[in-house]
């Protein structure tokens, strides 16, 4: 069915299988979660779920490379300011913490060891070019672009969902998160700066 027009109707049905099956994927991991509970919430039924995803396993690949295009989209980098793109991803944690935790299920139940995705998935060859091109214009440290883009996210989720340490909410005072934005940015700027 992804081949063919949805109507308006059929749209929305699809759209509230999403919202309904991201909150049951990101609480309990790809393993756990239940169709019958997303299509009970979302007020729609296996056949229909079929239908449009496959199985269980093509409604988590739509929702977590959905979850990726968006980070991509909603929070694109700008390797002259990795530390700003440290910052705004920090933000979208705090925004939207069930897409890390799609990605920490990804990560322990599909591919423990190596890339998140698969090599023809992945999405960061202009995140990886970004950085190529201003380590070249002397803006970014040398070292490959991809452990620079790794350290960065890492360090961008200190404080996130997936923390062994402490996992920040957005309902916490405002001064705690402009006092971890600063210092993360700080951070970055040293770790990869010339």
């Amino acid at each position: 069915m992804s081949d063919q027009q949805l109507t308006a109707r059929g749209e929305a049905t699809r759209q509230r299988i999403i919202d309904v099956a991201t909150a049951e994927f990101a609480e309990h991991g790809i393993a756990g979660a239940r169709v019958e509970r997303v299509v009970a919430a979302a007020r729609t039924n296996k056949a229909q779920l079929y239908a449009y995803f496959g199985s269980k396993d093509g409604l988590f690949d739509a929702i977590f490379f959905g979850s990726l295009d968006r980070i991509v989209n909603v929070v694109p980098i700008d390797a002259t300011d990795l530390a700003g793109w440290a910052v705004r991803l920090y933000d979208e944690y705090l925004r939207r913490p069930d897409l890390i935790r799609l990605a920490t299920w990804a990560r322990l139940e599909r591919r423990p060891a190596g890339l998140l995705v698969a090599e023809t998935d992945r999405r960061d060859d202009a995140k990886l070019r970004a950085i190529a091109d201003a380590q070249q214009a002397g803006l970014v440290r040398d070292g490959d672009p991809f452990d620079i883009m790794a350290l960065v996210i890492a360090m961008s989720m200190a404080w996130s969902p997936v923390s062994n340490v402490y996992a920040a909410t957005a309902d916490e005072p405002a001064e705690e998160h402009e006092r971890r934005r600063a210092l993360l940015r700080d951070t970055v700027l040293r770790a990869v700066a010339p």
